[in-house]
């Protein structure tokens, strides 16, 4: 379930990260630190960062975005430097990837990472575009 988080949680885990995650998605935590998303018939758990404000919500945060991937940079074929932000249940996986010009900041387009065949493919051009249904 979703519940807004503070900046300071996403400070943590970028620094974490060693990476600044895009603007769209920092606005999309602070608001819903977590939650689903639908694309082309799929739905992905999205990571939240981890909320150390209160026992309960470090629990509802456990999957976290740092936490997630860690693990998926274990599997064969993890593209190099992304950060992994949902999962399908599958184990397949949302990322961003490192940005082109600034190795400390992310690439705004959003990719599907297919842990089968290791290929990757942009699924949106920033994490915005799940956003704009939502009230």
């Amino acid at each position: 379930m979703p519940f807004p988080t503070e900046a300071q949680y996403i400070d943590t885990a970028e620094t974490a990260l060693g990476v600044k995650l895009p603007a769209q998605f920092r606005a999309y935590l602070i608001a819903s630190n977590g939650g689903e998303v639908e694309i082309e018939d799929d739905t992905w758990e999205i990571h939240p960062v981890l909320d150390a404000a209160d026992r309960k919500r470090v629990a509802r945060s456990a999957n976290h975005v740092v936490r997630e991937t860690t693990v998926a940079r274990d599997w064969p074929g993890f593209p190099s430097g992304a950060i992994a932000i949902g999962i399908n249940g599958t184990g397949d996986r949302l990322v961003f990837l490192p940005a082109a010009h600034d190795p400390t900041a992310l690439d705004e387009r959003v990719f599907q990472w297919d842990h089968e065949t290791c290929e990757v493919l942009p699924v949106a051009e920033n994490f915005s575009t799940f956003c704009q249904d939502k009230s």
